[in-house]
């Protein structure tokens, strides 16, 4: 009997017995954060820098675009499918091989010599970004009582919205002191950190049994669907966009949907049980998430051309009028995760859209940057921080511990989408009213736009108070 308890502890992590302690939790979730918001702030940093990537290539704007929108295609078309391969090879080992990933995605991509080597290089940064955050949500959950659940998978959400909230402002100020290089090469001792902290404090996975089969050909197909649909949502509605090509692309979106479906069902694991996408709670909950975020990017996009257009702010002082935004959302996000554990978990996600439609709204009525404005601005990240803890724990809560890792793959691609919609309601909103009202009269396309947002908080609000389903899990 010694020497099996001597043969367990020399088996045992460093930390294990911090870990296991009540305060533990708050171990694993930091290191999870850690993560979320690294992966996060990597989205949105490079915004800042396409103009000098620009110059340092020799190519124009609508290539160099490509930088930052084939991180995001990377990051889509995996994040399922790793939430997947954590539920089969465990959390742990997929958490901190991600780290690994993008330290060494990272490092390539600043020593890139040519767009064409950003670019590839890019995919493997997005690659290690989507085993990060395919398992973020699922190692809390596991890690997490039901009590303080919700306010945990708060501050992993206060992670990820400052980490795509604050990345151009970082982004700005790393290219100033230095160069663009300087954005990618940072991630390399800050990823460090985070692999040495996923190793000391996330749980070894304890497995019985035989290990069930990947189904590849299911994430194959996922990934081609959200690669499409992600590319149509950012190219398929501009000016320059060919409407055949577009057509023929969804066409293709919903050729790949149906047979996805057909995969999933004769799939023995499926990658994504069609029997937990049926239950209304789950994904009434993802599309509700896709909605918030879209709320939040349509505004982020807007209110910077808002500021130096309209106002003729300069940059630095745009970007830093535009952090009310992530500051609302820093402030109410660890609260209200808090509260969704003691209150109704649908009535803060709710609050959380009326706050976000309000401040949208709030946004049109003022026409000139007035500490009202800069209220509206703030409204609007509080109530995305209100509500992306709620509507997050209503989904976990309502996930069977199997599928957690696909369940939490699927909210954090959910995101993703939504930054796609979001940059895609609000540019192509500015552009519509632009030639509804005529060039005389750009600010007020602006404003509209910021209608199209509050419209897409309240569908969100909508959805989120209709009946659910059965579950009591995520009330």
């Amino acid at each position: 009997m010694e020497r099996a308890t001597l043969a367990q502890r020399e088996h045992r992590l460093p930390l294990e017995d911090v870990i296991q302690r009540p305060s533990g939790m708050w171990f694993i979730v930091g290191t999870v954060c850690f993560g979320a918001f690294m992966a996060a702030l990597d989205a949105s940093i490079i915004s800042i820098a396409l103009p000098k990537l620009e110059q340092a290539f020799h190519t124009t704007m609508n290539r160099i675009e490509w930088v930052s929108l084939i991180y995001l295609l990377a990051l889509a078309g995996c994040i399922v499918a790793f939430g997947r391969l954590s539920d089969l090879i465990g959390r742990r080992p997929m958490y901190t091989l991600g780290f690994g990933v993008f330290i060494v995605g990272s490092a390539l991509c600043g020593a890139s010599w040519s767009l064409a080597s950003l670019l590839a290089f890019r995919v493997l940064q997005g690659i290690g970004a989507s085993l990060l955050q395919a398992n973020s949500v699922s190692i809390i959950t596991a890690a997490a009582d039901a009590e303080r659940r919700g306010q945990a998978i708060g501050f992993q959400a206060l992670a990820q919205g400052l980490g795509l909230s604050l990345g151009p402002l970082v982004g700005g100020v790393l290219t100033h002191i230095a160069s663009w290089r300087l954005i990618f090469y940072i991630n390399v001792p800050v990823g460090i950190l985070g692999t040495l902290s996923a190793l000391l404090f996330l749980p070894r996975d304890r497995r019985e049994g035989p290990r069930p089969r990947f189904d590849l050909v299911g994430a194959l197909v996922l990934a081609c669907l959200l690669i499409v649909t992600m590319y149509v949502l950012k190219e398929g509605f501009t000016p320059e966009s060919r409407p055949t090509i577009t057509a023929v692309l969804l066409a293709v979106a919903v050729l790949a949907t149906a047979l996805f479906i057909f995969i999933e069902r004769k799939a023995d694991p499926a990658l994504v049980p069609i029997s937990y996408l049926r239950e209304p709670l789950i994904w009434m909950g993802n599309l509700t998430s896709v909605l918030s975020f879209s709320v939040m990017y349509a505004i982020t996009l807007v209110v910077p051309y808002w500021f130096v257009h309209i106002e003729g702010l300069s940059s630095a002082k745009a970007g830093l009028l535009l952090t009310a935004l992530p500051v609302g959302m820093a402030l109410c996000t660890p609260f209200a995760g808090r509260l969704a554990d003691r209150w109704s978990k649908v009535k803060v996600s709710a609050l959380g859209m009326v706050l976000a439609a309000i401040g949208a709204a709030g946004l049109f009525a003022f026409t000139r940057t007035t500490p009202a404005f800069l209220a509206g601005l703030f409204l609007v990240g509080c109530g995305v921080g209100t509500f992306t803890p709620a509507n997050n724990a209503r989904v976990m809560n309502a996930t069977p511990g199997p599928h957690l890792g696909v369940a939490g793959g699927i909210l954090n691609m959910s995101r993703t989408l939504g930054m796609g919609v979001g940059v895609t309601a609000g540019g192509v909103s500015v552009e519509l009213f632009t030639a509804a009202f005529g060039a005389h009269d750009v600010a007020l396309a602006y404003r509209c736009s910021f209608l199209v947002a509050a419209a897409l908080a309240l569908i969100a609000l909508g959805l989120t108070l209709l009946p659910q389903g059965r579950s009591q899990a995520g009330k």
